[in-house]
């Protein structure tokens, strides 16, 4: 790339941008706009956990923005579902690190909307560039005097001989005591790549409904509809043997997305189905967590900890598809 004779500055193929935003409630949020040169394109959003808050490949759009648009943390409200005042949603929302899933009260300790990890700016973020790829490394320290000390350790590796990004994240506990440790990987697709028109294959070996409402449907979690006035989000659960896989692929942009992930670590999958005007998005979520609260976790026994000094490490694949494989 530096002795191409063809091109000035490399950023003319490939590369990063760091970006500020002006006005409204995302005024001063930080950006890093990334190209691989190869038609993949992602916005890594700094001051919201270093979560990729959009992707698109060859100009089609991946990921659902919502309404809300860029939210500063300042504006954050860490009180019951106040999340989503702040969900932009993106193509990644990190939820966690003490709390995912429902507000609810664990020993004695109110628990708000998929915890305040997506909400925290990173403290140090830089990237590193060479002929094969792109690295974006953040750190996102969630402490708090008299609690849990945790520090995510992140980096976005994008391929630039290929389309593919793979997500790394390090969890350490840096404090005194055994604390909760959850994630979860709220990756989001929207329109054009989701639509009624999108196929959608997630091949585990159990799929549970959330509740009732979801179960009266459950023949039909694969499938895509139109925008639905009045539509209520359905949640399915799936249970993968080793490897924990999805793919989406829509016709009409003759573009999809695979997903994969190791399920020994990374052990429950949320399919979040929102087929709403508007709030039209279909979320394919990994996470070591299902998302009905950490307190249910706990009475079930199937809350994770970290030690102290204890790290744990999550990786996520994505591929980028031009051809059918669903």
């Amino acid at each position: 790339m530096k002795n191409n004779p063809y091109i000035g500055h490399s950023l003319q193929l490939s590369g990063v941008e760091e970006h500020r935003l002006i006005g409204g409630k995302g005024d001063g949020m930080r950006l890093f706009e990334v190209r691989n040169g190869l038609g993949l394109a992602f916005t890594v959003s700094l001051d919201r956990c270093a979560d990729i808050s959009r992707l698109s490949f060859k100009g089609d759009n991946y990921g659902y923005f919502s309404q809300a648009g860029y939210v500063s943390p300042a504006y954050y409200d860490g009180k019951g579902e106040g999340f989503l005042k702040s969900f932009t949603g993106g193509f990644l929302t990190t939820c966690g690190l003490s709390a995912v899933g429902v507000p609810c009260v664990d020993e004695g300790e109110e628990l708000p909307l998929h915890g305040s990890i997506g909400n925290t700016p990173a403290e140090h973020a830089y990237w590193t560039e060479d002929d094969k790829k792109i690295t974006i490394n953040a750190v996102i320290n969630q402490s708090m005097m008299f609690s849990d000390k945790l520090i995510l350790h992140r980096k976005i590796i994008c391929s630039k001989i290929k389309n593919e990004i793979v997500i790394e994240d390090t969890i350490e506990n840096v404090g005194d005591k055994k604390v909760p440790c959850m994630i979860l990987y709220h990756m989001n697709i929207g329109y054009p790549l989701l639509s009624e028109k999108a196929k959608l294959e997630i091949p585990s070996i159990e799929v549970k409904p959330r509740n009732d409402h979801a179960a009266k449907d459950i023949g039909n979690w694969n499938q895509m509809l139109k925008p639905q006035v009045g539509f209520e989000e359905q949640c399915y659960y799936h249970l993968f043997n080793k490897t924990g896989m999805a793919t989406i692929y829509n016709s009409d942009i003759k573009k999809g997305l695979k997903m994969t992930f190791d399920a020994n670590n990374l052990d429950y999958f949320v399919q979040w189905k929102m087929m709403a005007v508007k709030d039209y998005v279909l979320g394919l979520e990994p996470g070591n967590c299902h998302a009905d609260g950490r307190n249910i976790m706990r009475k079930d026994g199937t809350l994770k900890y970290l030690n102290v000094n204890e790290q744990v490490t999550y990786q996520i694949k994505l591929e980028i598809l031009e051809e059918d494989i669903c």
